[in-house]
């Protein structure tokens, strides 16, 4: 009886180590996983979701999107919570013209905003009656589509759609609002990028918070540039003006609710 006892004793150790090791076994997968995780956001790429229309029609909002972190180089802003371990950049490279950037909102860094990289250091920007000025030449732009849109509510609203190109020979597509331009931002004086600092323009010209509102974004803040679109949700509808999507965790709605023609394109 005792030798029995003293097996089924050992045996019970050996399941309870078993246990153990196996347990350390799954906190240094999750761990392993989770290191992992944190390099690919730091310093490969990083998911993004377009909440507003202000670059339309080049991202629309449901839109989501990864950028790459190393295209610039890190700052501090790099790192998940942005610790102020250091300042400047590493391993850094300029943005350029025409990129569509993603970058800390300058007046409350917490915020991650998303415009396109207008002006370089030491360029003098102006809008003059709803047309872009670069170092005193006006910027090239031709008329793509001219049509009615609905804006949530019952509610329609005339746009057009041109081609920009900028002075580096970069092309994209903007969209001017045509009634109820706002005059402050239509027609500004003119800027001088500070140096170590971009000037950041939303393609929805009438519809975009950015430089001409609250100036340059320092190099320091950038986070990355946006690269492709992984997925998009339409609006929900009715929802327009409120910029509200189908929620992305209903996947049993996504036949529906997939703007399958935009996943896994380039963003340009």
């Amino acid at each position: 009886m005792f030798e029995k006892s003293s097996y089924s004793n050992d045996q019970n150790r050996g399941l309870s180590v078993k246990k153990e090791e196996s347990l350390w076994e799954i906190i240094k997968v999750v761990v392993q996983a989770l290191l992992i995780a944190v390099v690919v956001r730091t310093l490969l790429f990083q998911p993004f979701n377009i909440p507003s229309g202000s670059l339309v029609p080049t991202l629309l909002v449901g839109d989501y999107l990864f950028v790459s972190k190393y295209s610039y180089g890190f700052s501090k802003y790099s790192i998940p919570f942005s610790p102020n371990i250091f300042s400047g950049r590493i391993l850094g490279a300029a943005p350029k013209r025409g990129d569509v950037a993603v970058f800390k909102y300058p007046v409350d860094v917490s915020q991650d905003y998303v415009k396109r990289v207008i002006g370089l250091p030491g360029d003098k920007i102006q809008m003059i009656e709803g047309e872009l000025f670069i170092n005193g030449a006006k910027v090239e732009r031709k008329l793509i589509a001219s049509e009615s849109k609905d804006v949530g509510a019952g509610l329609t609203d005339q746009f057009a759609t041109y081609e920009e190109t900028l002075p580096n020979g970069v092309k994209h597509l903007i969209q001017i609002k045509k009634n109820d331009q706002d005059p402050s931002m239509n027609t500004t004086p003119p800027l001088v990028v500070p140096a170590d600092s971009f000037f950041m323009m939303g393609d929805n010209r009438d519809n975009s918070s950015d430089s001409r509102v609250w100036g340059p974004v320092p190099l320091e803040n950038f986070v990355g540039r946006a690269e492709v679109i992984f997925m998009s949700y339409k609006l929900q509808p009715g929802h327009e003006r409120e910029n509200l999507t189908e929620p992305a965790w209903q996947f049993w709605r996504w036949p529906s609710t997939m703007r399958w023609n935009r996943l896994f394109t380039f963003v340009r």
